[in-house]
């Protein structure tokens, strides 16, 4: 039987050449390259660069989606608390979703490989999850270091506000194995969609804490059933 055709996505928000506020005032700030766009593929030697599991294996960048369609998330740092909230969130959509469309979901931190399972156990997050601990594919991608002031709006993942969410942060890393933020607390996120092979179709890269792409319209675009995240419980007509 023929492998079925796979939709193009036409959706982006391709990134541009911009000044992003790093820590050490406006001499310090740096000039971060827009890296790929919607339509480009991805450079074989970011491809080529290594992520690391729990077990701190080194896999390629390009052979967690050279056989199949995935949706790349990548997270601020291990410690924040909207990623811990979003990847919740992400731990809800059940296996078979992505099965059915044949995608795979991974999420990309910035600490060491040592934070991965803690932050599964506490998140519930039981898909494909690596880390990037000197950063390098974020900067290969354009991923932004510093907070830009959006009009994003509030995010229907994001339960905690600010007070709470960085008490309780900071409670997790004073109490925590290793007293560290689990990642560069200025660097920011963002969502790929890529593969199979290196074809990017879609990446967006958040310009703060609270600009990740909502869940169901990243699912959408790879054509993955949407998921209800309220926690409400479904009403029966009769």
């Amino acid at each position: 039987m023929a492998a079925p055709v796979l939709a193009p996505i036409t959706q982006q928000v391709s990134g541009r050449t911009a000044t992003v506020p790093v820590p050490g005032g406006p001499a310090a700030a740096a000039l971060v390259p827009s890296g790929p766009a919607r339509g480009q593929p991805l450079a074989a030697a970011v491809a080529g660069l290594p992520v690391l599991d729990a077990d701190g294996r080194r896999v390629p960048f390009g052979a967690l989606f050279r056989e199949r369609r995935a949706i790349v998330v990548f997270v601020r740092h291990f410690l924040c608390y909207t990623c811990k909230e979003y990847v919740e969130d992400l731990a809800k959509i059940p296996r078979s979703f992505l099965q059915e469309a044949d995608v795979t979901l991974i999420v990309i931190g910035q600490s060491s490989y040592h934070h991965i399972e803690p932050f599964c156990k506490l998140t519930g997050y039981c898909h494909e999850i690596y880390v990037d601990p000197e950063r390098e594919i974020y900067k290969r991608l354009g991923m932004k270091r510093g907070e830009e002031v959006t009009s994003s709006g509030p995010s229907p993942h994001i339960k905690s506000n600010i007070l709470s969410g960085s008490v309780w942060s900071l409670w997790r890393a004073v109490t925590g194995p290793l007293f560290d933020f689990q990642g560069d607390p200025v660097q920011q996120g963002g969502t790929l969609i890529v593969g199979p092979g290196h074809d990017i179709h879609f990446i967006h890269r958040d310009s703060n804490r609270l600009d990740h792409k909502p869940i169901n319209s990243v699912l959408q675009l790879v054509g993955v059933q949407q998921v209800d995240f309220t926690g409400r419980p479904s009403v029966i007509h009769v």
